[in-house]
């Protein structure tokens, strides 16, 4: 334990007296986070406060002053580069993290990660084995959100634009302008393929298997983690050490898992024996280790984004 608490039973003692914990940006529907925090809120005795679930990564940063959150969960290009803003902590768990998932200096770090898929309806069309195939007759195709402001669409963007390993953000571009020319880019509800996150999909699937499948393609298999960080001007800095804790814990991890995320820390807790297994054979199968961008990949991809996307897909 750092940060001057001593034991876990202090730090939760500290947390408990404190009497709360700011967390935002969390869905209750992502990751099965609806769960993850009534479960840290009953078993500390401490009542978590949901600021605008539905906010993107930068936003959360640009709301510290008014809103005070405590704890960020953020796509890794924007925690790197505002990593001065956060408190360190190394978490108790930290020696499973892989290093490339996490800040040396205990800035930041990842709890879960993903990979880009594609979600189809089988009754529909045929299993797709690349995202070229989408360009076949037939698929109705959707991105979870405008890739200019959604970090989930933007990754759907750059998973159709790889090639051998490499982002290649004008072919991604190319893919979905071609699919805007022929009628076929639509939005979700009217769609029987959905690029999105394989978690997304995944849960889509598990309500109803017969309805929804999802793939992700042996050329692109993009990853991605979203990390985990203190604020520095946390108003309960012992509740937020103690939420990094639960959520890289194995209860943590494997309640993330539930949501068909992929935990940081799962390859560590499969050695141990303590992944919940059952639940790691529903996710969907990865075909290799996940492809990461780099940050300067991250960002020359968004500047060519801005530039083309709503003049060539609108």
């Amino acid at each position: 334990m750092k940060a001057g608490f001593g034991t876990m039973e202090r730090l939760a003692e500290a947390a408990k007296r404190e009497g709360g914990l700011n967390v935002i940006a969390l869905p209750r529907n992502w990751v099965n986070f609806g769960e993850v925090i009534d479960t840290f809120a009953d078993k500390y005795d401490i009542k978590v406060n949901e600021l605008e679930p539905g906010a993107a990564s930068k936003r959360e940063l640009d709301a510290v002053a008014q809103l005070k959150p405590d704890v960020f969960d953020l796509t890794m290009d924007v925690a790197v580069g505002s990593a001065d803003r956060f408190a360190r902590y190394k978490v108790r768990g930290w020696q499973d993290l892989p290093d490339h998932v996490k800040d040396p200096s205990g800035a930041w770090y990842a709890a879960y990660g993903g990979y880009m898929s594609i979600g189809y309806d089988p009754r529909a069309v045929k299993p797709p084995a690349s995202f070229a195939d989408l360009l076949k007759p037939g698929y109705q195709v959707a991105l979870d959100g405008d890739p200019l402001r959604s970090a989930s669409a933007f990754g759907g963007v750059m998973a159709a634009s790889m090639r051998a390993g490499v982002p290649r953000p004008e072919q991604g571009v190319d893919l979905f302008a071609k699919l805007k020319q022929a009628g076929r880019l639509t939005e979700p509800a009217k769609a029987n393929v959905i690029v999105a996150w394989d978690h997304l999909n995944a849960a889509r699937s598990a309500a109803d298997p017969d309805a929804w499948k999802v793939t992700i393609p042996r050329d692109a298999p993009l990853g991605g983690y979203h990390v985990q960080a203190i604020s520095k001007s946390a108003p309960h800095p012992a509740a937020a050490r103690l939420w990094q804790e639960f959520l890289l814990s194995d209860e943590g991890q494997n309640l993330l898992q539930k949501g068909y995320a992929r935990p940081a820390r799962g390859e560590a807790m499969l050695m141990k024996g303590t992944l919940d297994g059952e639940q790691a054979a529903k996710l969907p199968k990865a075909p290799g280790p996940p492809v990461l961008m780099t940050i300067p990949q991250v960002d020359a991809a968004k500047a060519y984004l801005k530039q083309e996307w709503t003049k060539s897909v609108g």
